[in-house]
């Protein structure tokens, strides 16, 4: 049995990557292997029969058959700051496999050992982060929410060394590409207007190929069409970024929807197939505040949860002046052709959050008002420290019982009336909605953390594994699910995330 493995990306030269080899671990043991993922990208082991070659593979000690594993280069604005020399300093690209539809996906070892880019990094990861990714791009999975996914966690019989010596493990992360914001600013910064040619091409044929379908059957000669290259023209790189910023808008909506928080949204974590990417200092939300920050290097504030909209529109910003020399050699006519896309999708970010919200309370259609009603809403939780999840779910349920319990009904005595008016014409429709818009429970930092702790203490993951079943189902009551529902004591007031993978 093999693995049908491409080198896609690394063909691209040596301008794009570093080759560099995975290293090799002490003593790796299988820990989590996610067989229906497998599955789907026509990985023919199982956990059951072929532990031991998945562990030699997924630890780096093993290279699958035809990978040439390399490290990407990237640069990226971290907290506003401009780094021009960045990438992967811990991950190693094997290359990338077909699933069943045909749709490409990058396999990624994280916590594989050091690159050129590690500066002074030991490219490892501890077995804490490495579950997390596992447990949270999961549950983001099967809530909806475009992600990255992860295959395997190995654990490597090696301490790692942070603040004290933890388990370490390697982390394999798929993807349908690491090509982020922060790699177009790695050529934009160099000048290198060949390689970003080539970069925009690959990610054209990559994640947009009916791109190329529409430029070949408009394939006319047209004197009046400033072509940049032979391959490339202006109004293929405009319409490229417009697919991206496509892309963007239900990734950020979809989190605005279920309470999560990135915690470092930098250019190098966004990534232009639009799924979301790093899951260090993540976290969810639970009172309600659109202030709300978990993330320990987040000292600022740039990355709370109310202002992941407008980070994506700066983010799409800087990933368009990487673009500029593609559009037009005059960069006054580039900017002029470009900024109409930047208002477009600030609109539609603008109506889409409202469409999203408005969702959330069972309406289909937004009209006049509508917008008024779900920021008074919005108004009273953050006022009243409603738990943001549980709120949206007592509403959801009021609209099949008729009832909502009393510490809500008070502080939401004035608001209720006027919501259910607005409804009664369609409240079956209603119903329905929220129940598919509002999920029943989310990965809670405070269960999170708990199991991190007890997996890495004592090896035992049954815990783990039934938290696991439960997410996979969020927007259905299973018999456990109320095991993970209760917000946190303290209101998650002194907590704090920490960049790890």
């Amino acid at each position: 049995m093999t693995i049908n493995l491409s080198n896609n990306y690394q063909a691209l030269g040596d301008n794009f990557s570093e080759q560099t080899f995975p290293a090799p671990v002490a003593a790796p043991s299988l820990l989590l292997w996610n067989e229906s993922l497998a599955k789907t990208l026509t990985i023919p082991f199982s956990q059951k029969d072929d532990a031991e070659l998945i562990t030699q593979y997924f630890s780096g000690n093993q290279l699958i058959e035809g990978s040439k594993p390399v490290a990407q280069a990237y640069s990226g604005h971290q907290f506003g700051n401009f780094n021009p020399h960045l990438g992967d300093g811990r991950a190693h690209l094997l290359g990338d496999i077909a699933d069943t539809e045909g749709q490409r996906w990058d396999i990624q070892l994280k916590g594989s050992g050091v690159s050129s880019f590690s500066r002074q990094g030991d490219g490892r990861c501890a077995l804490g982060p490495a579950l997390r990714e596992y447990v949270m791009s999961e549950a983001m999975f099967a809530l909806g929410v475009p992600t990255t996914r992860c295959l395997a966690v190995v654990t490597t019989g090696e301490n790692v060394y942070r603040e004290r010596p933890f388990d370490g493990a390697v982390v394999t992360r798929v993807a349908t590409s690491h090509i982020r914001v922060g790699t177009f600013q790695y050529f934009a910064a160099r000048n290198d207007t060949d390689s970003l040619k080539k970069l925009t091409n690959y990610a054209i044929n990559r994640h947009f190929p009916e791109l190329l379908v529409e430029a070949q059957a408009a394939k006319t000669p047209n004197p009046d069409d400033k072509a940049i290259a032979d391959d490339i023209s202006s109004e293929q790189v405009l319409k490229f970024f417009s697919a991206v910023l496509s892309k963007q808008i239900p990734l950020v909506l979809s989190w605005l929807r279920v309470g999560f928080i990135h915690g470092v949204l930098n250019t190098d974590n966004t990534t232009i197939s639009g799924e979301t990417i790093d899951y260090g200092p993540c976290a969810m939300m639970n009172i309600y505040d659109s202030d709300t920050v978990f993330s320990s290097i987040d000292r600022d504030g740039r990355y709370a949860f109310g202002k992941q909209i407008g980070i994506m529109q700066w983010n799409m910003t800087r990933l368009a002046e990487t673009l500029l020399p593609l559009v037009a050699s005059d960069e006054d006519d580039a900017v002029a052709k470009i900024e109409p896309l930047l208002t477009q999708f600030h609109q539609d970010l603008q109506q889409g959050y409202l469409t999203m919200m408005a969702a959330k309370v069972g309406i289909n259609t937004p009209e006049q008002g509508d917008a008024e009603l779900l920021n008074d809403l919005l108004a009273i939780m953050q006022k009243q420290k409603l738990d943001y999840t549980h709120t949206f779910t007592a509403l959801t349920n009021t609209l099949n019982n008729g009832q909502i319990e009393a510490p809500l009904n008070d502080v939401l005595n004035e608001w209720l009336p006027r919501w259910h008016a607005r409804i009664e014409p369609f409240k079956a429709a209603a119903h329905t909605l929220m129940v598919s818009t509002n999920p029943v429970v989310i990965p809670r930092n405070h269960h999170v953390e708990a199991l991190l702790a007890s997996c890495q203490a004592t090896g035992d993951l049954s815990g783990l594994h039934k938290f696991l079943a439960v997410l996979q189902q969020p927007y259905t009551e299973v018999t456990d699910t109320k095991h993970y529902q209760d917000a946190p004591v303290d209101g998650d007031e002194s907590y704090h995330t920490y960049c790890g993978t």
